[in-house]
């Protein structure tokens, strides 16, 4: 019975030194090892063998990226207004050793400074410029704590406010500038849009009133070429009878057709002046016709010669 008791005392105690001996480090983690209260080394992932009793697991670090919720605070601007401003910090632990030693609480510390930078920035900023320039504050925090965490083992990656709130007082003013602006620009589009209309409707009008002369002006020249037209059509046909005249004088029997014509007209011209009015005009040499028609036909023989 004692035996069995003894046996397993030493199977305890045996498996206890083996638990105290055998370490294994899971991946994406780092542990420092302390021997006999003393820094030793940084256990890496994988299974390690360490000296029980003597040495001593004492901190235990995650190599991954940790978010961190900063919170809540006020924040003072440059234009003295207070703003309610929350964030989330996003750190990664490089140096197990230093991030052991180098600050009691390195997450509590980065937490206090992202907060005391963020007061910093914000004051520099005025109200309206803190809602365009996120980016600049968020790189500004982090670049401060980038340079402050090195001494802590610790990277700081980025930070990203999560939000900015304002008193109700300036949101109230804030929507009304909001709603004034939109108002403005409904305006400026509507008084743009009368503009271009009027504007389409004087160019309208010009481009009328071009295309109006100029179809006045062909209708005018297709009228001046259309009696020119007319009047070279008259000469020509005038000409071309003359010709004819002409050439039928040159033929046989021709001078005496033309005289008895002009006797036909002579005789018609005196027949018509009684219906021309109620006063007759006769010659002195009524009687003596043969000498009035004999005198015409010496003026179309001159003009024969000619």
């Amino acid at each position: 019975m004692d035996v069995t008791i003894v046996g397993a005392i030493l199977l305890v105690i045996v498996i206890v030194i083996a638990a105290q001996t055998i370490k294994i480090v899971p991946q994406q983690h780092a542990w420092v090892l302390e021997r006999l209260g003393r820094y030793h080394a940084t256990l890496t992932p994988g299974m390690t063998i360490v000296l029980p009793f003597i040495d001593r697991i004492a901190y235990k670090h995650i190599l991954k990226e940790i978010p961190l919720e900063v919170p809540s605070q006020v924040c003072i601007t440059r234009d003295n207004t207070q703003l309610q401003v929350d964030g989330v910090l996003y750190f990664q632990v490089t140096d197990p050793m230093k991030a052991s030693y180098g600050s009691s609480n390195f997450v509590f510390a980065i937490t206090q400074l992202s907060q005391t930078t963020l007061r910093s920035v914000i004051g520099k900023l005025e109200l309206d410029k803190t809602f365009e320039e996120r980016d600049f504050i968020n790189h500004s925090i982090v670049s401060s704590l980038d340079e402050a965490a090195a001494n802590w083992g610790v990277k700081v990656l980025r930070y990203e406010i999560k939000d900015l709130t304002p008193p109700k007082e300036i949101l109230h003013a804030m929507q009304a500038q909001i709603t004034a602006e939109r108002e403005k620009r409904a305006l400026i589009a509507a008084s743009e849009g009368r503009k271009q209309e009027q504007i389409n409707i004087a160019s309208g009008g010009r481009e009328a009133s071009i295309q109006k002369s100029e179809g006045e002006r062909q209708a005018a020249i297709n009228q001046a070429q259309g009696q020119a037209a007319a009047i070279l059509a008259v000469a020509e046909a005038n000409a071309q009878a003359i010709q004819k005249i002409a050439a039928a004088i040159q033929s046989t029997g021709g001078m005496e057709a033309v005289n008895l014509k002009v006797a036909e007209q002579y005789v018609s011209a005196f027949g018509n002046l009684a219906k021309q009015g109620n006063t007759l005009i006769v010659p002195g040499n009524l009687a003596d016709m043969g000498t009035m028609i004999a005198s015409a036909l010496t003026i179309v023989n001159r003009g024969k010669a000619v």
